[in-house]
């Protein structure tokens, strides 16, 4: 019986980690990094009209970042 409740735990473990299940609120939120939120807020900027296409595109190349392409992660997934 120990075995089947621990066996139990791992694959709810598991799947949480890999985003099937969520997370609960007492294990603490993901926070995202610093990198996307600041690929957010350029988003929004353009997005608002706040600064052009040039701008958007120079500061997207400062953060590494191609517009409308998914990073992907060690693991070989995207996020």
């Amino acid at each position: 019986m120990f075995i089947l409740f621990a066996l139990a735990l791992i694959t709810a473990f598991v799947l949480m980690r890999r985003g099937v299940l969520p997370t609960p609120s007492w294990i603490g939120e993901r926070r995202p990094s610093p990198e996307l939120e600041a690929r957010r807020v350029l988003a929004e900027r353009f997005a608002t009209g706040e600064i052009g296409s040039d701008e958007f595109l120079e500061r997207a190349s400062v953060l590494n970042w191609t517009p409308g392409v998914e990073p992907v992660t060690r693991r070989g997934r995207r996020r």
